[in-house]
């Protein structure tokens, strides 16, 4: 998708194409998480152990991360509204598959196909948003993308506690989550072609299989390796993700092959530019804190304080609407004075939290508790928008698609490694404890401490990454086409 900044650029309200796209996006990505709380069910229904049924979450991350690394050459290849049909098409295919899904398998392979359009929906935004919107203005409206791209996965687990508790003569409990989605999602794709307008024109060029195979292995076999941490098998999982980071360094050279001789399928000169190296960085690291968060704290309140799903996900219910509601206006500071005075405050603010998380006990009072999931995921609201505005904006308009998708991996790798990270860390501390006669109880909080000691160390990076960001990007222009294949072609500002 080409750069285009024509009359939806000079507006100062949100242009129709964001605000249908961040819809779309909402509702897709919600169901990344959405399956979080219906584990349960899965193994009664289909009679599949515990480590099966989570592969409904697993098979879902995974596939976005072996599909988004495509998506930067998918994006430049087909129209606006072409990109959106395909996306939104895909993933009601895959949500009627999951909700009749006759057996397990079924709906693994429904889950699937879900993420495959889900993979396209955050890049397609993200994309369209750097190309119609003016500088001046990005923050504000970026503010509103933060409401799909980090609210929805908090709101899943919400969202699948509610539902779960309906009964409805002859539909199981986690269909009604498939079967309530689609005139949602019906109604959103409608509503889509109806408003969209193409943005650019596509581009002329052929996919590279190699790239295609190496970033599918790659990318998903890291995730794969990642998710295979929360069981006993260690060596095995570091087998696999040894393996994925190998073929990844792959894929790596191989896109450095193709800038000089063609079109790379995903194009690494996005890391020449500093502000969007260091913003990546920050961003994975905040991504991976939220993700361990929505890990950990549920299993304390379930598992140690004997809290029902629901009244968990309507515990952490505050923390996830006040990101979102804080969006737009975090946007709009953005805007008048720049990252640096959201940024740092917002990563002080994200190492604290964790921190005071540390200190959980079985006694703990709930609004305690309540007040610091609020005060991580208003931290998190003032860091993310900045840092995707400033990150992507240092880039120039033929690199946005790129940019945006190496950001949507990046995203699915971190939850993947917070994920792993964090339930290796409480499962090594609790079984060293009960193996010393520690009561079990005792020792699984213990574990979910230190994991959380962990996440606040790594958000230490975060302040130090906020401290080295600029207030602002530098603006870069679209380059020709002949000219973006050479290698020196982006004259990226080295922050």
């Amino acid at each position: 998708m080409p750069a285009d900044i024509s009359a939806p650029a000079a507006k100062e309200r949100t242009p129709i194409v964001i605000r249908v796209l961040v819809l779309a996006t909402f509702v897709v990505i919600l169901n990344e998480t959405i399956m979080i709380n219906a584990i349960p069910r899965l193994m009664a229904d289909f009679g599949v152990t515990e480590v099966a049924a989570q592969w409904v979450s697993t098979a879902f991350m995974l596939t976005m991360a072996a599909i988004i690394p495509t998506t930067g050459w998918f994006l430049q290849r087909v129209t606006t509204r072409q990109a959106y049909a395909t996306a939104m098409a895909t993933f009601m295919a895959g949500t009627v598959l999951s909700a009749v899904a006759p057996t397990f398998a079924i709906l693994l392979i429904g889950r699937i196909i879900q993420a495959g359009g889900t993979a396209v929906m955050m890049p397609l935004l993200m994309t369209t948003l750097m190309t119609v919107v003016a500088e001046k203005d990005r923050g504000r409206v970026m503010g509103n993308v933060t409401l799909a791209i980090s609210v929805a996965p908090a709101m899943g687990p919400v969202v699948s506690g509610v539902v779960l508790q309906v009964s409805v003569p002859q539909i199981d409990s986690w269909r009604l989550l498939f079967v309530l989605m689609l005139p949602i999602t019906g109604v959103v794709t409608w509503l889509g072609l109806r408003q969209l307008k193409n943005v650019g024109e596509p581009q002329a060029g052929a996919i590279d299989l190699l790239s295609v195979a190496l970033a599918a292995l790659g990318f998903g076999g890291l995730v794969f390796g990642l998710s295979k941490f929360h069981g006993d098998d260690y060596t095995t999982a570091i087998v696999i993700v040894t393996a994925g980071i190998a073929l990844i360094a792959a894929f790596a050279l191989r896109q450095l092959q193709l800038q000089r001789t063609g079109t790379p399928l995903l194009d690494l000169r996005v890391f020449l530019s500093g502000t969007y190296s260091k913003a990546l960085v920050l961003m994975a690291i905040a991504f991976l804190a939220m993700m361990g968060s929505m890990i950990l704290l549920p299993l304390y309140l379930q598992n140690l304080r004997d809290l029902s799903p629901l009244e968990t996900g309507l515990l952490v219910m505050p923390g996830g609407l006040a990101m979102g509601l804080l969006g737009p206006t975090v946007g709009k500071l953005f805007d008048k004075f720049g990252g640096r005075v959201l940024v740092i405050p917002g990563s002080i603010g994200i190492t604290a939290a964790l921190a005071g998380f540390t200190q959980i006990s079985l006694t703990m009072p709930y609004w305690q508790l309540l007040a610091l999931h609020i005060l991580l995921m208003v931290s998190l609201a003032a860091t993310f928008t900045p840092v995707f505005t400033l990150g992507l904006g240092a880039l120039p308009m033929n690199l946005y698609s790129h940019g945006s998708s190496m950001l949507g991996t990046l995203q699915q790798v971190a939850a993947a490694f917070g994920t792993a990270l964090v339930v290796t860390v409480m499962s090594a501390r609790s079984t060293t404890l009960i193996d010393t006669g520690t009561d079990p109880t005792i020792a699984t909080l213990d574990g979910m401490r230190l994991a959380f000691l962990i996440s606040a160390v790594l958000a230490v990076i975060v302040i130090v990454m906020a401290v080295l960001l600029p207030a602002r990007s530098a603006t870069h222009n679209a380059l020709p086409a002949e000219e973006a294949d050479e290698p020196e072609a982006p004259q990226l500002v080295k922050n």
